[in-house]
């Protein structure tokens, strides 16, 4: 049954692949948010490593990124004494409940997938489960009954997909799942690559040199990526949506993100100044903001039990609550209950 929503604080998953590397742009656009409000609402910030395997993976890559994804959180402020940080495969209900929704999410819904289109379309071979990650994804969702679901613009077609097939399952089965908002931040939601503006900063090719700042470079790196970041031929550094200023304005709003300054302010900051000094502030910001993040996650790395223990306690509260709604889920589809076995 759904929630009483007026007793209880707004629920809200969040999800991030093992796979690539977790750069600035994450960090801006979604995970110092994440940190920031967890204590305004409940949330559950998933390691969503059976969406990584819809491409192949190598296993001891996969299981060390998993790991680096989970002291990465940690490490930027999210609080597993009040957040529930987890990894996806660690709670079986995520794949039982796929397969149920996978019965009432017509085929049609998932091939005009845009991201589905645009991965099958350079892949010779292309896995059901490239086909069927949206599924996936809804369940990750649904199975806590979230109310909203922190997203870039890229992915918030998968957020309506979810509304979709729970409004559907609730039509044929009876009121069961919460109905999710997707919620997209007004600033950080599409830090630009370095080397190239026009795109947005991208997990899968951050090890590019010079496309990314990864949230554990050491500073002689992140000084050379911001030193060649791509800008534009003029001199003016002021915030501008002028696509041929893509670059300047990449660099300003992450200053602006990580200064807290206004705009009017960084604006006369940098008036005078050429492109040389801004790249050499930039750096020195994103070097200051990124130190405490990478010494906690050193710390975390070269202590494995201790995370270990998060994630072994992220996954039982998760279980409590993801375990609960499957047996729900399942009655309402009319499956036959197990009884449980005596002495056990």
């Amino acid at each position: 049954m759904n929630r009483e929503k007026t007793k209880q604080k707004t629920r809200v998953f969040s999800g991030v692949q093992p796979s690539g590397d977790l750069h600035i742009g994450n960090y801006l656009g979604a995970i110092r948010r994440w940190a920031a409000e967890q204590y305004l609402k409940e949330n559950y910030f998933c390691i969503v490593d059976m969406h990584a395997i819809t491409v192949y993976q190598d296993p001891e890559v996969l299981r060390r990124k998993t790991r680096d994804v989970a002291a990465l959180y940690v490490a930027c402020g999210i609080d597993p004494a009040i957040s529930t940080i987890f990894i996806q495969s660690h709670v079986p209900a995520h794949a039982e409940c796929t397969w149920i929704l996978n019965c009432v999410t017509p085929v049609g819904w998932l091939v005009r997938m845009t991201q589905y289109k645009v991965k099958s379309a350079v892949q010779e071979s292309v896995s059901t489960g490239l086909l069927d990650y949206p599924v996936l994804q809804a369940s990750d969702i649904l199975l806590y009954d979230a109310d909203e679901v922190p997203v870039g613009e890229d992915q918030k077609q998968h957020v309506e997909l979810t509304r979709d097939i729970a409004q559907r399952f609730n039509r044929l089965y009876g009121e069961t799942f919460v109905v999710p908002e997707p919620r997209l931040p007004a600033s950080g939601a599409r830090i630009r690559a370095f080397n190239d503006p026009t795109r947005k900063m991208s997990k899968s090719e951050a090890q590019v040199r010079g496309h990314a700042v990864r949230l554990v470079d050491p500073p002689d790196e992140i000084r050379m990526v911001i030193k060649r970041a791509v800008t534009d031929t003029g001199r003016e550094i002021r915030f501008s949506d002028d696509p041929q200023k893509a670059g300047v304005n990449n660099l300003l709003e992450i200053y602006e993100l990580l200064t807290a300054e206004s705009r009017l302010d960084i604006e006369a900051h940098f008036a005078g100044k050429g492109y040389a000094e801004l790249k050499e502030e930039v750096a020195e910001v994103i070097i200051e903001a990124l130190r405490p993040i990478q010494e906690r996650y050193q710390s975390l790395i070269s202590d494995p039990a201790e995370l270990d223990d998060i994630l072994a306690d992220g996954a039982a509260r998760a279980s409590a609550v993801a375990g609960p709604k499957v047996q729900e889920i399942k009655a309402r589809v009319g499956f036959l209950q197990k009884k449980p076995c005596e002495g056990l």
